[in-house]
């Protein structure tokens, strides 16, 4: 059923990365939060580390909108999924407004999304170094795609008051509103290392310092009632909101046309139902354990929302400091991280690598997602990990970056062979080999290479996947995580 979705909303793009997108994204959503309003906070692609900073800045779950992992026909019922109840949605954009997956055209760029979300589109614009120039670079930007709505400019690095005069009647001239303007000043204290910011589960407490220094910047300097007013401007949204259970129960069959048993399992259960027998979890169904904490802070909230509709309870613990599994755990979910920052430590909790090789070993069902693949390893820079791989895994000066298209190549209990989907690779370190005997991956676009292992129930692999695209991934799992807690011998 299609329903209309009315929530005002903006998206907040830039020419190119690098011009102010995040601190200004993350002011607003605290800025608006601060006077009240429920703010739904949106990424743009599939980064993971923004929208943590949005969810401390709203109170809410920050969630990720990508036109090539999930489809163009999810973007608009993610949005609302997400966005139901609030008074105000944002969405961070993505490198510059018109920059999507190589060789692809808009797909998966900012100004897609924006299109989708029939959403409003403010600039944020470093002008540091120009003055009526500014109103060419715009006109180009607001010319560029007559379908998308260009409702203003939030000014970056401004070096005065002159400065700012120039760029306000260059802009006057050429028609487009200015709804901010940030001077230049020392940034607030959002320090990164090599794959982006660091995320806020290491520095939380300086991460609530900086998102209300943000906060502070942009209440001072840009018009948040006008924001507000262009926002409240979007038209109706007219789509059915996305849910985990509505999407398990329309999955199709499996790639070959037999029946899949995790669906059936679904099917058996109903949406969000339990299964009595089903391991140790307090609602009856399999206990899928999530690593969690500073070193696993890469997840899409999604996942868990779609495992706790097929049946699944779901806990996070932190590797750093759990030394057992959660007890009753009979699924565990290991995503992606910063494992080669905490290697030392990790290597240090052995009673933990060795209760995860023993589950592994004992049949568990693994799903492993890049900082997880190097968890499983045997090392890590030289640092032992829980040896569940016969890999050995370490840092590179080579940044593996971008989207892929993939063939499951070996049955798992995350996909069946032949399963197609998309995802992406972010990545600074190399696993030697990388591949197993049954590997987890064929890439095909843009390169063909195998990738990942399959070992018994372990899944582990580089790429990260979006599970909102490929349902029974959850149900999958959900199942044979329900099929190892209904073995009780075969526990570690």
């Amino acid at each position: 059923m299609v329903t209309s979705s009315s929530v005002p909303r903006l998206v907040i793009a830039a020419p190119s990365s690098g011009s102010g997108k995040t601190t200004v994204a993350t002011g607003l959503m605290a800025a608006f939060a601060g006077r009240g309003l429920a703010v739904s906070p949106h990424k743009a692609g599939p980064d993971y580390i923004d929208p943590g900073y949005h969810a401390l800045a709203t109170g809410r779950p920050g969630r990720n909108l990508d036109a090539f992992m999930c489809g163009p026909e999810r973007v608009a019922p993610l949005f609302a999924h997400g966005a139901a109840g609030c008074d105000l949605a944002l969405v961070e954009g993505v490198m510059g407004l018109y920059d999507g997956a190589a060789g692809r055209g808009e797909l998966a760029s900012t100004a897609q999304v924006a299109k989708l979300l029939r959403a409003p589109v403010v600039l944020v614009v470093d002008a540091s170094s120009q003055s009526r120039s500014v109103a060419a670079l715009v006109h180009g930007f607001a010319s560029f795609d007559p379908q998308v709505r260009l409702g203003g400019v939030i000014l970056n690095k401004v070096g005065s008051d002159r400065h700012e005069v120039m760029l306000r009647e260059a802009l006057e001239e050429a028609g487009t509103p200015v709804l901010g303007v940030l001077r230049r000043a020392p940034q607030v204290a959002t320090p990164s290392r090599h794959l982006g910011l660091v995320p806020v589960a290491e520095r939380r407490a300086d991460a609530l310092a900086a998102v209300a220094a943000l906060a502070d910047q942009v209440r001072a300097g840009c018009d948040l009632d006008a924001l507000l007013a262009l926002a409240r401007s979007a038209p109706a949204l007219e789509c059915e909101a996305w849910s985990p259970g509505a999407a398990l129960a329309a999955e199709p069959a499996s790639p070959d046309g037999r029946a899949d048993p995790a669906r059936s399992a679904f099917e058996a259960r109903g949406p969000g139902g339990g299964a009595p027998g089903f391991g140790k979890g307090r609602g009856g169904g399999p206990l899928v354990a999530v690593a969690g904490g500073p070193a696993f802070t890469f997840s899409y909230a999604e996942h868990a929302e779609l495992l706790r509709a097929a049946g699944a309870e779901v806990v996070t613990f932190d590797p750093l400091h759990a030394e057992t599994l959660p007890e009753g755990t009979s699924g565990l979910v290991i995503g992606g991280g910063f494992p080669e920052v905490y290697a030392p430590e990790l290597s240090a909790n052995e009673p933990l690598r060795a209760a995860v090789a023993a589950f592994a070993a004992a049949g568990g069902p693994v799903a492993a997602e890049c900082a997880g693949l190097l968890y499983l390893a045997r090392s890590l820079d030289g640092k032992p990990m829980c040896g569940v791989l016969d890999a050995d895994a370490r840092m590179s000066e080579r940044l593996t970056l971008g989207y892929r298209e993939a063939v499951a190549v070996s049955d798992s209990p995350l996909a069946a062979a032949g399963t197609r989907l998309r995802g992406h690779e972010f990545h600074r370190t190399v696993v030697e080999p990388g591949a197993g005997a049954a590997p987890a991956w064929g890439f095909t676009h843009p390169e063909r290479r195998v990738e990942g292992f399959v070992r018994g129930n372990v899944h582990a692999s580089y790429l990260h996947t979006h599970w909102a695209a490929q349902p029974s991934v959850a149900s999958r799992f959900a199942a044979a995580a329900a099929g190892f807690a209904a073995a009780p011998a075969a526990r570690p």
